[in-house]
């Protein structure tokens, strides 16, 4: 059987060890008719240093004579192009350089400058001994001596490179999240070490016998691309072109072909179909799209998927934290990024319209300055590019963009109660929280959930200024009640038909002694209105949360317990509770 990939990126162990390979090797192709200087953007932990080993194994000459060994059984296998093969293939990867801004330089210098080295050495046969001569006098000069390089392979007449960078932005980026955009700034601009390495590459692309043919360039945002990269311009952003919006990540069809395989290789238990696998990780893993022109096609991510079918292999069982470890250190550097300061800006109100609706609408910028990220269109755009929002249509020329899955929604709930906190607004005892809830679930002690929120609402007044009104309200317990332990909660966007405001589904697979589910509708009134109006609103909830009970997800996954439907209604701050019999 072949073995599992999860946390591997060499490709030749890969295919040679005989893992499970995705083949993408179909994309070499359509890479090819691009013009021949690249960048693609994915969020982290997507697959993107697995494709760039693979694209190293293809175009290296180094792996000429096992070709056939590392790609006879794969797309590109039986349709080579010429330009298998015939290249020296120089790859950096960024994310080894430190992110400390008093060591970040010399740590750049040595990284591409041992690169380099190691370059030269395993294609001094190609090359000439004579090489070293010429780099000598440039030790520990990234920049000259990849200049010194570019002008002997010119000179000589020696096959031409193709350039990786893998993870491009990942120091910078982390530089941004931890110290500012002040030290940023010093690092990325004027005659920065990073600046002026890029300027090298540049000079080294042009001319008539440019020693750099091919470049092919990956990271997570166009931040550093804009701040580092002035004038270089000769990289083309494949990043939102529809016929790469798989190139990274997993497709439903790739997913299930894989359920399949160890299905019938008996790594699965006989009684778990594939269609029960591809439910269970779906909300968690997938829906993620890069183009306008494909928002029908979904990807999962890569490295949760292959999380998953290992924990399920090992234990036939889902894991027990659904969210692999990694990905969430990620979010946490993120979320540096995406809480920009100590204030609720405007950006706030983008993250509480995520949380209460779930998408916003946004012209996503192709590049922008860092310190332009707070500018609103920009920080929607960069939760696009760090895989927090994924384009699910358009309104009116403009992309809407959504939130993807549970994962991502946990994230967000985590920033905008940080940002609550850190601002001095509100904070709210998360384990006094999840006692309460554990209450609601195992005995049915449903009130004292909602009243401890009203009463928190009503003490710490200085959130009401930011919460006013049904949808914040509501978001403002989805957030809340989404980072409790017991249940998954599903707002009223993730149904298609829109019926009351959220289903706290019962975690069954991890909690299977949940007793009690539940279905919320919130309503808001002012707080002079009449015992009427109350009453409608009371009618209106009642016929929402009938209809939500009849669906079929509703039935299929409370399981045994008790599904209880609640009314909520906010007279100004004062919160009445109902409950509506089925």
């Amino acid at each position: 059987m072949k073995k599992l990939p999860y946390g591997l990126s060499d490709f030749p162990r890969l295919i040679s060890e005989d893992y499970y390979y995705v083949d993408k090797t179909r994309y070499i192709e359509l890479l090819e008719d691009q013009p021949n200087y690249l960048f693609l953007l994915r969020p982290r932990r997507f697959g993107k240093s697995l494709f760039l080993a693979m694209l190293e194994t293809y175009y290296s000459v180094d792996y000429a004579d096992r070709f056939e060994e590392l790609f006879g059984e794969l797309y590109i296998g039986k349709h080579a192009t010429k330009a298998h093969n015939k290249y020296l293939v120089l790859r950096f990867n960024f994310s080894i350089v430190s992110s400390n801004p008093d060591e970040m330089e010399q740590s750049f210098k040595t990284y591409c400058s041992s690169t380099i080295t190691r370059f030269v050495k395993k294609y001094e046969y190609l090359l000439g001994s004579e090489i070293w001569s010429e780099l000598s006098i440039f030790n520990n000069s990234p920049g000259l001596m990849l200049d010194a390089l570019a002008r002997y392979i010119s000179d000589n007449n020696c096959p031409h490179i193709y350039l990786l960078i893998d993870e491009y932005d990942n120091f910078t980026n982390t530089l941004l999240a931890t110290y500012g955009t002040e030290r940023y700034r010093k690092t990325t601009h004027g005659e920065g070490f990073i600046r002026e390495f890029f300027n090298v590459i540049k000079a080294a692309t042009t001319g008539p016998d440019a020693a750099i043919d091919r470049l092919f360039i990956t990271g997570v945002s166009p931040v550093t691309m804009d701040d580092v990269t002035s004038g270089f311009n000769i990289g083309t952003n494949i990043s939102m072109k529809p016929e790469f919006n798989s190139i990274i990540g997993f497709s439903t069809e790739e997913v299930r072909q894989m359920i399949s395989y160890y299905k019938s290789e008996g790594a699965l238990p006989e009684e778990v179909t594939v269609d029960d696998l591809l439910e269970e990780m779906r909300p968690w893993y997938d829906n993620y799209c890069f183009s306008e022109d494909m928002s029908d096609e979904h990807m999962f991510n890569s490295d949760m998927t292959l999380y998953f079918l290992n924990e399920y292999m090992q234990r036939h069982k889902p894991p027990k934290m659904m969210v692999d470890t990694n990905i969430r250190t990620d979010y946490n550097k993120l979320r540096h990024l995406v809480q920009i300061d100590k204030r609720l800006g405007v950006n706030t109100s983008v993250i509480q319209q995520l949380v209460a609706e779930g998408k916003v609408t946004a012209n996503i910028a192709q590049s922008f300055p860092a310190e332009r990220m707070v500018d609103t269109e920009n920080f929607k755009s960069l939760l696009f590019y760090f895989g927090m929002l994924s384009i699910q249509g358009t309104d009116f020329g403009s992309p809407i963009l959504g939130i993807p899955n549970l994962t991502v929604r946990e994230q967000l709930y985590t920033y905008l109660i940080e940002a609550y906190r850190n601002a001095s607004v509100f904070d709210m005892d998360m384990s006094q929280l999840s006692m309460l809830v554990k209450g609601m679930a195992l005995q049915g002690d449903w009130q004292p959930v909602f009243q401890y929120f009203a009463k928190e609402l009503e003490r710490q007044s200085a959130i009401r200024e930011f919460i006013e009104g049904e949808a914040h309200i509501k978001g403002f317990l989805l957030a809340y009640l989404g980072l409790t332990k017991g249940y998954i909660i599903f707002p009223e966007h993730e149904s298609s038909k829109g019926y009351a405001d959220f289903y706290m589904m019962p975690d069954l697979v991890r909690q299977p002694e949940i007793a009690y589910s539940y279905i919320v509708e919130v309503k808001y009134a002012r707080r002079n209105a009449t015992d009427v109006e109350i009453a409608n609103l009371k009618a209106q909830a009642a016929e929402q949360l009938h209809q939500y009970a009849a669906d079929e997800k509703v039935q299929k996954t409370k399981g045994n317990t008790e599904l209880r439907l609640i009314t909520l209604i906010f007279r100004g701050w004062e919160l009445e509770c109902f409950e509506v019999r089925l």
